[in-house]
């Protein structure tokens, strides 16, 4: 390694990792990179296992809210002229529901799974930019904090999670209800940049030495391809929430067409961002089913170089598809050919990865765990829910099924069917890795079959009841609209379906406290995470691992080769090129700060109090100023400064 960086490094001569005994080489290291267990060490943490694990625990704790508001809906919906919710709360209701599930729970979710597990699987001791990484958590719990108050206090926003104008902007929609929706979007939309920004540089420039382009695990791909996406499709959204709020706080007229604007401009900037957004709740999920089939089955994962393709495919297919939701809005008939021609495409990249995965499990020898059971039960929803896809990718289709239940079990089907499944097998199979512990095999196999049947039994019914007719965001029907028994078997098995995630809640926290000891690498799996203890330590690595090929655990087994070199006194990442991954130089990483904290409480107030007052932007931005000051500051280190 050369460079000025390791000349600065070698400057004061502390020891590196190979210039003393493995003992006390993992003494030092925790000293160094340990997080201290106070008030103050929670706040300031910048481990990025931590602040993967708050990401995680957070966003099932909004799963579990929004799971609880959709079952309020089917009890609403349970029977013709329900009076269990009015129709103001209802509109409430399913407004908050679609909002935390998208927004709090579906993508922070999964950019969290790549927040803990990304630097592991690559051989890195953090994640780059770690003061962002702590700042982007606490900005996520405040704009949930911020959607769930309003809720509690009954003006939570009631627009759809989607908040079409003009039912969103100041004529339609008076108070603070849609305020409140557009300013968390802010909040959320923020969070999610930051974790993207930081995994982007982190896969690029902090892999173990030899970990070239094509041996880089294909979740690590997919969490790249996924930040690409977020840093593209993101500012839309953000745009597009902005100048609501400017609407409605300020008067300027963007939404309205009688002076010069265009209602149709939000739908054009939400989905441009929307429909991104399902392949960004998406890839992190084929990410995570690639790893853990060749796993169970025993063998390499069949066609990487074509998954990785299909993979930055269907990145790139995501930008032209959203017009498809829009198809009766009266658009040009040569615009709505080339939307359909690209929303049908995209499932072409889609058949590659299904492809794959199949044949690694026929041609391996595959042991039908949990997490297994898990992947396939992803692959055969996914597979009815791409199939629904490709139906209302047709015009005239699309134009009788348009804003019914159709619509709602094909969403479900792609969203809960092609990431929820996904992510249950993950947590089945990352949690040992997380805890140390494994989970109940009995009780994983009972919990896919309630959940399993639950889902098909509650959304499958939901086709027929588009095709009858029955609208969505509707809160109650007459009895002679012949949809009450279909509507009450869906509510009988959402029941099944939430029995399914309380057992996997309750399995889940029992094996983290009391289960039984994983050991690094129960599983036999090949990728990197697995080549450090469970839980890892602060630190990691004790020695960066290099890797020599795209399953190293499996061709090298106990003798893992090591590179040696970083400091043990000071935080220090290995910095390695982008297509070889060939060390450059040696990086000083950030030590933990209170500054992101501040920083991010002083951002929440700045935006919450806009709501009310434009003045807000800026009287707040001075403390906003200070935090920042005070994060950048020299503090004469080089982790400081970094």
């Amino acid at each position: 390694m050369t460079g000025n960086r390791n000349a600065r490094t070698r400057e004061d001569d502390r020891p590196s990792d190979t210039d003393v005994s493995d003992a006390e080489g993992e003494r030092r290291l925790l000293a160094t990179w340990a997080t201290p267990r106070t008030l103050k060490g929670v706040l300031s943490t910048v481990d990025h296992k931590i602040i993967g694990r708050r990401y995680i625990a957070t966003a099932f704790v909004f799963l579990i809210l929004g799971g609880l508001l959709a079952l309020a809906m089917r009890l609403q919906l349970a029977a013709p002229e329900a009076r269990f919710i009015g129709p103001d709360r209802y509109n409430q209701i399913f407004t908050m529901h679609g909002s935390t599930m998208m927004f709090l729970f579906a993508v922070p979710v999964m950019e969290a799974v790549g927040v803990f597990l990304v630097p592991l699987m690559i051989g890195t001791r953090n994640i780059a930019f770690p003061r962002l990484n702590a700042f982007s958590y606490w900005i996520f719990l405040s704009g949930g904090i911020l959607l769930w108050v309003s809720f509690a206090l009954d003006v939570g926003p009631d627009v759809g999670w989607f908040a079409y104008v003009p039912l969103a902007g100041p004529e339609f929609s008076p108070g603070k209800r849609a305020d409140i929706w557009a300013q968390m979007i802010t909040f959320t939309e923020l969070a999610a940049l930051a974790v993207a920004v930081e995994l982007v540089a982190t896969i690029l420039k902090q892999r173990a030495p030899g970990m070239s382009l094509d041996r880089i695990p294909v979740f690590v791909w997919a969490m790249l391809v996924t930040s690409f996406l977020i840093i593209m499709a993101m500012p839309a959204i953000m745009i597009a929430s902005s100048t609501l709020i400017l609407d409605r706080l300020v008067g300027t007229q963007f939404y309205n067409p009688a002076e010069g604007g265009d209602a149709l401009l939000w739908q054009h900037l939400f989905w441009f961002f929307g429909h991104p957004e399902v392949y960004i709740i998406f890839l992190p999920a084929v990410g995570m089913v690639s790893t853990i089939i060749p796993t169970f089955a025993g063998r390499p994962i069949f066609g990487y170089l074509p998954l990785v393709m299909a993979l930055i495919a269907t990145g790139i297919l995501s930008f032209g598809l959203w017009v498809h939701h829009m198809f009766t809005t009266g658009l040009p008939r040569l615009g709505e050919s080339f939307f359909t021609a690209s929303s049908m495409s995209i499932a072409i990249p889609a058949g590659v990865q299904i492809f794959c995965w199949i044949a690694t499990l026929w041609a391996g020898r595959p042991q039908l765990k949990t997490p297994l059971l898990f992947v396939c039960g992803f692959i055969f929803t996914f597979v009815l829910g791409g199939m629904t896809g490709v139906m209302v990718a047709s015009v005239p289709l699309d134009t009788q099924v348009h804003d019914t239940y159709f619509v709602v079990a094909h969403f479900h089907y792609v969203l809960i069917g092609g990431a929820l499944f996904p992510l249950i097998a993950a947590v089945y199979y990352w949690l040992p890795k997380v805890s140390g512990r494994m989970m109940s095999e009995r009780l994983g196999r009972i919990v896919f079959a309630l959940i399993f049947l639950g889902f098909h039994g509650t959304f499958f019914p939901m086709h027929f009841l588009g095709l009858m007719g029955m609208p969505r965001r509707v809160y109650t029907y007459q009895p002679e609209m012949g949809w009450g028994g279909l509507n009450l078997f869906v509510s009988l098995s959402a029941l099944v379906l939430a029995a399914g995630f309380l057992l996997f809640f309750i399995d889940a926290i029992r094996s983290a406290r009391s289960g039984p000891l994983a050991g690094p690498n129960p599983w036999n799996a090949p990728t990197l995470e697995w080549a450090t203890s469970s839980p890892p330590p602060a630190y990691n690595f004790r020695r960066i691992p290099v890797v020599t090929s795209a399953n190293p655990l499996w061709d090298n087994g106990e003798t893992l080769p090591v590179a040696g070199g970083l400091n043990i006194d000071r935080r220090e990442l290995l910095v390695s090129s982008v297509v070889e991954a060939l060390p450059e130089a040696r990086e000083s990483s950030p030590t933990d700060s209170i500054w992101p904290f501040w920083a991010a409480m002083a951002t929440s107030i700045l935006l919450i109090t806009s709501i009310f007052t434009p003045w807000a932007v800026v009287w707040g931005s001075i403390p906003v100023a200070i935090t920042l000051i005070g994060w950048f500051w020299p503090k004469g280190e080089p982790e400081d400064e970094a």
